[in-house]
């Protein structure tokens, strides 16, 4: 008889680990404390609008590739993909922005127009980028990050010290623009941490941006999920809503289920997609492999404040990415990582699904999506939201030179508290834990737990760290390990 998994959590790491290990032959459940899947992959639908609650871009298409071809499918037999030209557009002030086009020849002329020379420069940094992208995402990020070894390749001695310089100096060697210089720093803020935090070996981000492009699935990113979903259901996984868990279940140092609404569900094995902090709070203290002390210690990606808005006409001047640095990246970024306290002028992220996808928002009508990169952990109270909101608001019509305040039909917030109430987040934290030098792969922490056996963790606070692609590939690295180290 076949092996029980128990899955905790339906994110994007957990559903991809549902479906490895159901094709290795497991029986798999899958537990999710909402009354939908996705974790922080959800949508709001309101009115005929539709949001994707959490990731809004697509990036790493080859990633999604290789995932669904591991089970001999193809992206395309779930959902319909869409390459964006521009991909995103960046406001600098009013009447100030930049197009960043759908393909590299039309992004080096546009760099070229903002700064003569740039293009060259910029040409050799993508073939630089799409080298470690090469390495990063073809081999490294695919080890579980159970030793330094792994690390250590012909490939990556060639290229040591691009861990031990940095993004934003690699950036500023090469350009002289404010404005180039904050589009080449903006991709890494996807791993977590400010430009000055990465090493310069993640460089392979601009690549996944200028290379390779913005897409946008049909129907937004929880196709996506429908789509895993989907297929992890026709492998044989059985999913669970409205069931939180509420403690993982030892005996002698052995996980044997798990408690869900007070009714036990026993397993061979228990693998949890959940937050990784939280998941240790599951278990017995004596059991737990990281101290209160390790986390308060660690680097966490930003938390967001998010706004859900509907508004009653089709808005001008914005593409379906529009980023707003109209204010200082460093003042801002001092706010989060360096004096940890809500910002005073903020930058902002807008999405604008109905620009591309007719069915996110009913004719004549646009969806729109507001987010603020903060710190963990602040106090958030409606009259903060509300403040910067009105921020928001006032910048946006200012900067994009129309009215829309009068035309807001409803809106809705996200943001610290309910990153914590919503997924368990630790500080309520977005991304997860970010990828600075010393939280780069078998420095972060582990997949299999050191002290219960047939206990596992995956998704953004293990490797390879945040992001969507990244959690796809978690879950196909906890499987494995499982694979490798449970009799089947």
């Amino acid at each position: 008889m076949s092996q029980k998994i128990n899955i905790i959590g339906s994110g994007f790491a957990s559903l991809a680990a549902s479906c490895y290990l159901a094709k290795a032959g497991y029986q798999v459940e899958v537990f999710e404390k909402n009354s939908t899947l996705g974790g922080r992959a959800r949508q709001l639908l309101r009115e005929g609008f539709t949001f994707d609650i959490g990731p809004t871009w697509y990036w790493m298409p080859d990633v999604f590739e290789k995932f669904f071809a591991d089970f001999n499918r193809k992206p395309s037999d779930y959902y319909t993909l869409e390459k964006l030209d521009p991909a995103y557009q960046v406001y600098f002030g009013r009447d100030d922005s930049m197009i960043i086009p759908g393909n590299l020849e039309e992004i080096y002329k546009n760099f070229e127009q903002v700064e003569p020379g740039s293009s060259g420069k910029l040409k050799k940094f993508i073939d630089k980028a799409a080298d470690n992208y090469n390495i990063a995402i073809k081999d490294l990020v695919y080890r579980p990050g159970v030793t330094p070894l792994e690390l250590v390749t012909p490939e990556t001695a060639m290229r040591l010290g691009r861990f031990f310089t940095n993004i934003s100096k690699e950036v500023r060697k090469e350009f002289s623009s404010p404005k180039l210089r904050q589009i080449l720093e903006f991709p890494v803020l996807f791993l977590g941490a400010k430009p000055s935090d990465t090493p310069a070996f993640y460089s392979f981000m601009n690549y996944a941006d200028f290379g390779l492009g913005t897409w946008h699935p049909k129907g937004g990113m929880y196709k996506v999920i429908e789509g895993i979903a989907e297929l992890a259901s026709s492998l044989g996984v059985t999913f669970h809503l409205n069931s939180p868990v509420e403690s993982i279940i030892t005996e002698n140092g052995k996980a044997t289920g798990i408690r869900v609404n007070n009714t036990k569900h026993f397993a061979d094995i228990i693998l949890s997609g959940a937050d990784y902090h939280h998941s240790e709070q599951l278990l017995p203290e004596k059991l737990r492999q990281y101290s209160a002390t390790y986390w308060d210690n660690k680097t966490f990606a930003p938390s967001s404040l998010l706004f859900y808005v509907g508004f009653d006409k089709k808005l001008n001047n914005v593409s379906h990415h529009t980023l707003f640095f109209d204010t200082s990246f460093e003042g801002h970024a001092k706010d989060i990582y360096d004096d940890p306290k809500w910002p005073e002028e903020p930058l902002f992220y807008a999405s604008f699904p109905s620009i591309t996808d007719d069915g996110c928002a009913p004719s004549g009508k646009e969806a729109g999506i507001f987010l603020i990169p903060l710190a963990p952990d602040l106090e958030d109270t409606e009259e903060v939201r509300s403040h910067y909101f009105d921020l928001v608001m006032n910048r946006f019509e200012e900067i994009t030179g129309q009215k829309v305040k009068n035309s807001i039909i409803f809106k809705e917030s996200f943001c610290v508290n309910d990153f914590k109430k919503e997924y368990n987040s630790y500080k309520g934290n977005a991304y997860g834990m970010a990828n600075t030098l010393f939280q780069t792969a078998f420095l972060r922490p582990k997949i299999k737990s050191k002290k219960v056996e047939h206990l596992y963790f995956t998704g953004q606070l293990t490797v390879p760290g945040p992001g969507v692609p990244p959690s796809l590939i978690s879950g196909k690295l906890a499987a494995g390990l499982i694979e490798k180290n449970e009799n089947i």
